[in-house]
């Protein structure tokens, strides 16, 4: 999943159908004289990446091979908790997956549970269907497909698994079809339904790049029934991921130590985050490990001030007291947010 969650206009000019973060290009055209480098915060990725592991020259040199995606599929079902039954497919990002899936399961009714992030709503309407975005579990059961975002993307709202799996029963009762967008979820597995994926009702994506810092790999996951997974493998057809993106996907998803330290690193600096927009006046919304929305009456002049100083927070049309904020990577981006927010009148 990527960093948009709303449709239309983004304040610094993204596409008209859905606003996305990390935009650099367009907030410098913008802001020509922002301090350099900027600051960019408006995305939910890790900021510190995983180590790059070495690489083959072959692995650039050579088309991808079977047994370098059967790799990266074992590392994932293993990292993820897929049980016998499943079956685990990789794409270029889960974004590839939420445009793939309307045309590969066709609906006509289908219904997303929101206020989330918008190209589930907008791939699904582009497929010809009529899509609802709901605000309760119960206005999704007369759907032939729906969405749920969970953790959800951009307040962190949490479901139970047997909130989810329970949708998931009144789908399978219909023949629909229940996706779960978990592209938030690997610092917290055990509320994760990848466990459950072997329904036939549901299918569950994963995200490679937000926990691993390497969104520029493009590499995401859909763990279905081994049916619905040969028909999205089929789709997909041939090389859908690329050779480096295999090897470093394989090599991340198997290193368990490092995404361990690396959730204790995010909620440490979430908990300093809070600290420090609570202190300049916001009210902390809500959020995962690796972003935060913060609530302020004036969020439009606090984002284009903070712009001005060459940080870059994600703005919400439809939510116009809102904005989120990534996590900074290093002393000197802690250090700046924390001025700016400090030089900054956002009364």
């Amino acid at each position: 999943m990527g960093d948009g969650a709303v449709t239309a206009h983004s304040t610094i000019g993204a596409p008209p159908t859905v606003a996305h973060g990390g935009r650099l290009d367009a907030a410098r055209r913008l802001y020509p004289d922002a301090p350099q480098p900027w600051i960019d915060l408006s995305t939910g990725v890790n900021p510190r990446a995983y180590p790059l592991p070495p690489v083959a020259d072959e692995v650039f040199t050579r088309l991808p091979d079977d047994d370098a995606f059967a790799a990266l599929e074992r590392a994932a079902r293993r990292s993820y908790g897929a049980p016998a039954g499943a079956d685990i497919v990789a794409g270029g990002g889960t974004q590839a997956f939420i445009q793939l899936l309307p045309r590969v399961f066709p609906a006509k009714r289908v219904a997303v549970l929101g206020f989330t992030y918008a190209e589930h709503a907008a791939c699904w309407a582009t497929s010809g269907a009529e899509v609802d975005v709901v605000e309760t579990m119960d206005a999704l059961a007369e759907a032939e497909a729906a969405v749920i975002v969970n953790p959800n993307n951009p307040d962190g709202r949490f479901l139970e698994p047997q909130e989810i799996l329970s949708a998931a029963s009144r789908m399978s009762q219909r023949g629909g079809l229940l996706i779960v967008d978990e592209s938030f979820m690997d610092f917290t597995p055990e509320r994760s339904v990848a466990r459950f994926a072997n329904d036939a009702a549901l299918i569950v994506l994963r995200s490679f790049g937000k926990t691993y810092g390497l969104p520029g790999a493009r590499l995401g996951f859909a763990l279905a029934s081994r049916s619905r997974a040969a028909t999205l493998r089929a789709a997909l057809g041939p090389w859908a991921v690329s050779g480096p993106a295999l090897a470093i996907g394989a090599s991340a998803l198997a290193d368990d130590a490092w995404r361990a330290g690396a959730a204790q690193l995010a909620a440490r600096d979430a908990a300093r985050l809070d600290a420090l927009l609570a202190q300049a006046g916001f009210h902390i919304a809500g959020g995962t490990t690796l972003f935060r929305l913060a609530a302020h009456p004036n969020a439009a002049r606090w984002f284009a001030r903070l712009a001005a100083r060459g940080v870059l927070t994600r703005a919400f049309v439809e939510k116009p007291d809102w904005l989120r904020f990534g996590l900074p990577g290093n002393d000197d981006a802690w250090s700046r947010l924390a001025e700016a927010l400090e030089s900054v009148d956002g009364g």
